[in-house]
């Protein structure tokens, strides 16, 4: 018997999100962990935000919303919007009804400032890695750091002289166009690099990671001006918060860091550089002096720490493949770090559920 088409459909539904979305849906372990930490940070969200005036989007579902726009890859919060407004997983997710009238793209813009400028990404990763079920997932002595570029929200005919900024920016070919004498009207934050040789010159951040190397989880992240001294600066300033001067700890990283100075820096603080060397050939045919000798290549824990440290470029790997890292969307290095941060915290929610799983 042929079933009957109503193009109309019915008018009430009495199925909630919550039934409609399957059991065994990987959101389902990832939103009982975000839930949990949101819980432990309802102090901090009371200190944010007056008690008095308009009511605001719940910080809550606005991190919620986030965390959805890193997982799908959502270009910007207006596109975020519209699958939120028709997507039942979506609304289950973050927290709305079926019948919740969706935020307007502007007003979820300026909430996301506040909790930018009120440090709420990194109390959440703190939270998330000192959580019960994710804090024996973590190493406690054996890291590794390492570095990438993020595209700017500009273009190379924003980046014009800083005594000249009239200009068109067209013809800048064949001009010598330095960070001392130049400056992006775009997103005057960043910075022409390129990051290696034979590769082209972009306008761009540096995003730093530290991995620990038990499960290869992110436990701290960074952003600064692309510079060719950034990561080892940004390496140091993270791995002062490890560092302890009755645990030794120790760091895999790859040839960027194989700088006298950085590893000298390094062992005073009772960190032991597990660095790749460095031995690089110049034209000349001249080997570079490493700084990493047999004190460090010796033991066992080097070999260890240079099969670990690549881990790290998967995390990388799934910010840009599946994330928002590749081109940020954001200008200024507060919001680029804000986005950089988040793109750690989803990728350590995706990997958690699936350890914890192995672990039975």
């Amino acid at each position: 018997m042929r079933g009957a088409f109503d193009d109309q459909g019915r008018l009430f539904s009495y199925i909630s999100a919550e039934q409609r979305v399957a059991a065994r849906h990987p959101l389902r372990a990832i939103r009982e962990l975000v839930r949990e930490v949101l819980n432990d940070l309802d102090r901090d969200f009371c200190t944010l935000y007056s008690t008095t005036g308009r009511p605001s989007i719940p910080p809550e579902q606005l991190l919620s919303a986030l965390l959805l726009q890193v997982f799908y890859g959502v270009r910007s919060e207006r596109q975020l919007m519209e699958p939120l407004d028709y997507n039942l997983l979506y609304r289950w997710f973050v927290g709305l009804s079926p019948d919740d009238a969706v935020w307007d793209a502007t007003t979820f813009t300026k909430n996301r400032e506040r909790l930018q400028q009120g440090d709420v990404l990194n109390r959440f990763m703190e939270k998330l890695l000192h959580h019960k079920d994710v804090k024996p997932l973590l190493s406690d002595e054996h890291f590794s750091v390492g570095g990438t570029l993020i595209e700017a929200w500009a273009g190379h005919k924003s980046f014009k002289p800083k005594d000249d900024k009239d200009g068109d920016g067209e013809h800048f070919r064949g001009t010598t166009r330095k960070n001392a004498t130049h400056e992006s009207m775009t997103d005057p934050d960043s910075r022409l690099y390129r990051k290696s040789e034979g590769k082209e010159r972009k306008l761009c951040y540096m995003g730093h990671a530290m991995m620990g190397h038990r499960n290869g989880l992110a436990v701290a992240g960074l952003v600064t001006q692309a510079s060719g001294t950034a990561e080892r600066a940004a390496s140091e300033e993270v791995l002062a918060k490890k560092a302890s001067p009755h645990t030794r700890i120790t760091v895999g990283a790859d040839k960027a860091y194989d700088v006298e100075e950085h590893v000298e820096r390094l062992r005073a603080k009772n960190i032991t550089p597990h660095i790749a060397i460095n031995d690089y050939v110049t034209k000349a045919g001249t080997a570079r002096k490493t700084s990493i000798d047999g004190r460090t290549t010796r033991h066992k824990g080097y070999t260890l720490s240079q099969g670990k440290r690549k881990m790290i470029e998967r995390l990388f790997g799934w910010g840009k493949q599946h994330g928002t890292m590749r081109k940020t969307k954001h200008r200024g290095l507060a919001g680029v770090a804000a986005d950089f941060l988040l793109n750690l915290i989803g990728y350590n929610l995706i990997r958690t559920p699936k350890l914890l799983a192995q672990r039975g």
